[in-house]
């Protein structure tokens, strides 16, 4: 896919903030420092429209990308980190679940995993909800440069057993430092956001 234009249109925290235009979204999902933010802006060849930083949990709101004006990649709250607060933790829960159970564009979700270790509890939780509300998944296994080539078949095994992926669900190594996984990646979402 050739990405011509990218922009950051809105963050939103409710549902009166979504942009309109009835345009396909996929959303992205996946642990706090997880690489979300790499993760764009390697399939968007951006250095850094998506923010990243070295401090979980940044992302607190729903950011809503325009990819070449025809779809959406919406970035969702990181999950599963610590240091925030009880009460702002159901807040984001919320919204999410609200997001994901309402949006009629949504046409799928980038679940990104972290290919180094086996997927968390909340991993699984998250790959289980959206399989109980059909939302249809694409598993990323990110950081795939740090795990040596010879055990990415055995690591990928781990990450699909843990989470009971379906077997029609692609599960894709990815690497935002060398771009491994991004053709597949693109593969993957097209037939979801082609117009």
């Amino acid at each position: 896919m050739n990405v011509k234009k990218a922009e950051l249109v809105t963050s939103a925290v409710k549902l009166e903030q979504y942009p309109d235009g009835g345009r396909p979204e996929v959303a992205l999902a996946g642990r706090s420092n997880v690489g979300k933010s790499s993760f764009i802006n390697k399939m968007i060849n951006r250095k850094n429209l998506a923010r990243t930083s070295s401090k979980p949990g940044k992302t607190q709101t729903l950011n809503f990308y325009l990819i070449n004006d025809s779809f959406y990649f919406v970035d969702v709250p990181g999950y599963g980190f610590a240091r925030v607060s009880k009460q702002e933790r159901q807040k984001w829960g919320n919204m999410m679940e609200t997001y994901f159970t309402t949006r009629e564009v949504l046409k799928a979700a980038v679940l990104l995993v972290d290919l180094r270790h086996p997927p968390t509890k909340d991993d699984v939780m998250m790959y289980e909800f959206l399989k109980h509300y059909e939302i249809p998944v694409i598993v990323i296994a990110t950081k795939a440069d740090k795990v040596p080539r010879g055990k990415h078949q055995k690591h990928a095994k781990i990450a699909r057993e843990t989470l009971r992926m379906a077997d029609g669900d692609p599960l894709i190594l990815f690497s935002a430092e060398t771009g491994q996984g991004k053709d597949e990646a693109w593969a993957a979402l097209l037939p979801f956001v082609a117009s």
